[in-house]
């Protein structure tokens, strides 16, 4: 079996999971066969595998990091929120079923056996297992329902990283009260501390390390400073933070405002899109900061009829149709896809039940289905000033049936059983929406499209190697962070307490 380490927090957002894909990557150019597992995981930000199996993003940001192909054994149980205290269970890839807070952790037995099942696959065909935690390592109230956090440690026999968060404050106090509250056995298992987020002149916590290591006789393996513009894939939409998101439009920019939904899922749809330099890209809480937007987006949504329901009562809906009158663009995507349409029915209760109007603004209608379509695509832009020989490659995740009732789609879906249409588009091609996630991500399709755009402006196209440097340097992303943590945390010691050859 494999070796394992966990990279365990003293709360939730200290930088788990980049610390994770940071090592993962290191490991990795050390020529160690290593991978990524998180047991549990609660995001609305999905990815679906070649397999067809759903996993949190995070974790496929890691597996790319240790040069694989993401599984679902990396993250074999997804919580998705559906509500305050509800979630959708995926299990293995697959949805188990909804189910209300109190009820999931009565299955704790059963959700222990689905980790081990994956994590003993995983770690039979590797070296190493990086084992990210989930919240602090030290929830003493929820102890007896953890399946993430020490049960896994144990299980795996890992030694532990314990990573805090100075750009919060308090660092001494997370640092030192999560290990005061931690059993004598966990505690032994904690390797190092690291320091994470760090601003300014590192030299100024030299007497912060020395006071933490003599309190706790735990060594600090690293101070990492704060790394600014690193483009790389978050896990939740909780990065998106009130104050951070709204950019100011210019007249020489592709301005796009996306509409921030409460229940908004996969907000990695449009990562390579604002790292265009000719994009500037805004999240609106409010109708006034999409009104000079050249592109309207709605995302997509874990609770379409909601979200619909959320957009109407903000008053988003005179806005969207005022933006089309005045012959700007408006898409949806997956859920904001279903919005554009006439009505959206929920019979079956999926999400709960009801009907609503859409926004009458594509003629499609959707009705809510239990089975969830989960698929990896290839297709063809059919959009107009967007030739087909624009390859976009991406992933379905919903769980409606589309119908629509004239009009054409807007991409053509390869498949070896037969091609197939998807989405909708007006017939002056502003108007568009798709099912397909990820449709910004390959360059040739977005640079067509941004120039669909600029053109429409009176600016002038930018080539498309624009957008492959775009691609190549959110590629290069993990390098770069994988160089800054090498650079500020003692690997050597990392790897000496694995028993593996210092890189």
């Amino acid at each position: 079996m494999a070796k394992a380490l966990a990279i365990l927090g003293t709360g939730s957002d200290v930088g788990k999971s980049l610390v994770t894909a940071g090592l993962g990557r290191l490991f990795h150019r050390s020529g160690i066969r290593v991978a990524p597992f998180k047991s549990q995981n609660m995001s609305l930000n999905s990815f679906v595998t070649v397999e067809g199996g759903e996993m949190g993003r995070a974790q496929v940001l890691q597996a790319q990091a240790c040069g694989l192909r993401p599984h679902v054994d990396m993250n074999p149980i997804l919580l998705k929120p559906e509500a305050d205290r509800r979630s959708q269970v995926i299990v293995q890839g697959h949805v188990w079923r909804s189910q209300d807070a109190g009820d999931y952790f009565d299955s704790k037995a059963e959700m222990f056996r689905y980790v081990r099942e994956s994590y003993e696959r995983l770690a039979a065909h590797h070296e190493l297992i990086l084992i990210e935690g989930a919240g602090s390592a030290a929830e003493v109230n929820l102890r007896d329902r953890d399946i993430v956090n020490w049960p896994v440690v144990r299980m795996a026999d890992a030694g532990v990283v314990l990573v805090a968060d100075i750009d919060r404050g308090g660092v001494f106090a997370q640092v030192i009260g999560t290990l005061d509250l931690l059993e004598s056995g966990e505690r032994e298992r904690v390797l190092g501390i690291v320091i994470n987020k760090f601003r300014g002149d590192r030299r100024l916590f030299d007497d912060g390390v020395a006071f933490l290591e003599q309190r706790t006789g735990i060594p600090v393996l690293g101070v990492i400073p704060f790394l600014r513009d690193l483009v790389l894939d978050q896990e939740d939409s909780v990065t998106i933070e009130p104050g951070s998101s709204v950019a100011s439009f210019s007249p020489e920019m592709v301005n796009v405002a996306i509409i921030l939904l409460p229940r908004m899922s996969n907000f990695t749809d449009f990562n390579a899109l604002s790292a265009e330099p000719d994009v500037t890209l805004r999240y609106a809480r409010s109708p006034k900061e999409v009104v000079d937007a050249d592109v309207l987006i709605l995302p997509g949504s874990k609770q379409t009829i909601q979200d619909l329901e959320y957009v109407k009562e903000k008053g988003f809906g005179p806005v969207v149709a005022s933006h089309v009158l005045a012959g700007r663009e408006v898409v949806g995507l997956c859920g904001g896809f279903q919005m554009l349409g006439g009505r959206i029915e929920d019979p079956h209760q999926v999400e709960g039940g009801g009907q609503t109007d859409g926004l009458r603004l594509l003629p499609v209608d959707t009705e809510l289905h239990h089975e969830k379509r989960t698929v990896q695509v290839q297709a063809n832009s059919l959009l107009p000033g967007v030739t087909d020989s624009e390859m976009v490659r991406g992933y379905e995740i919903h769980v409606g049936l589309t119908s629509r009732r004239q009009g054409g789609p807007c991409f053509r879906i390869l498949d070896p059983d037969g091609d197939r249409e998807d989405g909708a588009v007006s017939s002056d091609g502003l108007v568009w929406g798709t099912y397909i996630h990820g449709v910004f991500d390959d360059p040739s399709f977005r640079r067509a499209w941004i120039n669909r755009v600029r053109a429409r402006k009176s600016l002038a196209p930018n080539p498309v190697a624009d957008s492959e440097l775009v691609t190549g340097r959110l590629t290069s992303a993990l390098d770069q962070w994988a160089d800054h943590v090498a650079h500020h945390v003692d690997m050597k010691t990392v790897f000496q307490a694995l028993h593996f050859p210092a890189a």
